[in-house]
């Protein structure tokens, strides 16, 4: 697997951790109601904690953003285009997603906005080494 590839399965990972987390948050997961409420068809969710709304949104984000990273990310590969700046590209994503989630995790506002637009500039690299 080339790295670009490996990235792409490490985003999905990660993609699948903040769904796992906001989740756990939301239901309260780790108390034996928790798990019940989890484990059922979430009907009744009670209103999430300051946190678990923040997981939750997160989570969403990484999701929207995962789509367009792993679409890119195919696209450089099929095409034979894995440049050293789509890596670079790729890995600037992806470390900025992972910090992404515990600054947002954290609360922080401004910062979280500074991170996620590193993100986009990793896309955007991607984007202009295939044009």
């Amino acid at each position: 697997m080339t790295p670009l590839l490996s990235l792409v399965v490490d985003m999905a990972l990660l993609t699948w951790v903040s769904l796992m987390v906001a989740s756990m948050l939301r239901s309260e997961g780790w108390t034996p109601a928790g798990r019940k409420l989890a484990m059922g068809n979430r009907d009744n969710l009670p209103p999430p904690s300051p946190l678990a709304g923040r997981a939750d949104r997160a989570a969403r984000n990484t999701v929207e953003n995962f789509v367009f990273f792993a679409v890119l990310a195919v696209v450089a590969h099929l095409a034979g285009a894995e440049s050293p700046r789509v890596l670079l590209g790729a890995e600037v994503f992806f470390w900025a997603r992972l910090v992404y989630l515990v600054i947002y995790y954290a609360g922080v506002p401004v910062l979280r906005t500074v991170i996620w637009a590193i993100g986009v500039v990793g896309l955007a690299m991607i984007v202009s080494a295939l044009l």
